[in-house]
């Protein structure tokens, strides 16, 4: 039974795709804690379905790496299999990104390498492209650069707004998370040869 650590910033769909996943008792990942940077909505999933959480707060701590100390000492104490950000808006300082390496990975709205980074929708957008897409990655000291374990591409339509857009991409990133944690579990996706590929 794989055991996860989901990391997150905002409302937590993702998240919620996998408790309630885990809910069936053949799925083989099971979440034991929901880490936060802020008071993040997503926090109420934790707490429906009984997951423990924590909050390291960025603005506690006088700068990146101090914070960074308190995030993975706070993520060691679950002993975790893998960690999962999941709308997490904060860059991992190296040293972190270093510790939990490769069992480490990242939604992330967009079809990688195509529009990294926190506007990934928007930029799309503005790009005035028609299709985009979603993808899972395994994370690196790169933004949004490491290995991809899965991605799928979904249509920009003519008159979409940012929101729009977005909504359409979240189940797609639900869906791919939700069938990575299952083939890392299986054995069908081997973390540490991606990072090494």
């Amino acid at each position: 039974m794989l055991s996860l650590v989901v990391l997150i910033s905002g409302g937590g769909s993702n998240l919620r795709a996998l408790l309630e996943a885990a809910e069936d008792a053949e799925y083989p990942a099971r979440v034991v804690a929901v880490g936060a940077d802020r008071q993040a909505d997503g926090l109420e999933h934790a707490e429906e379905f009984g997951i423990p959480s924590f909050t390291v707060p960025f603005t506690s701590f006088p700068d990146r790496e101090s914070w960074g100390e308190e995030l993975l000492e706070q993520i060691r104490s679950w002993n975790p299999d893998l960690v999962v950000l999941s709308g997490f808006m904060r860059l991992l300082p190296p040293r972190v990104v270093e510790a939990l390496s490769p069992d480490l990975i990242n939604t992330h709205p967009a079809y990688l390498p195509e529009f990294p980074g926190a506007h990934g929708v928007r930029d799309a957008l503005a790009a005035g492209v028609s299709q985009t897409g979603a993808s899972l990655i395994v994370v690196d000291n790169g933004v949004d650069a490491g290995p991809i374990i899965s991605q799928e591409r979904v249509p920009v339509l003519p008159g979409d707004t940012e929101a729009q857009l977005h909504e359409r991409i979240k189940p797609v990133e639900r869906r791919l998370l939700v069938q990575a944690v299952l083939d890392i579990a299986n054995g069908h996706v081997n973390l540490k040869e991606l990072a090494q590929a």
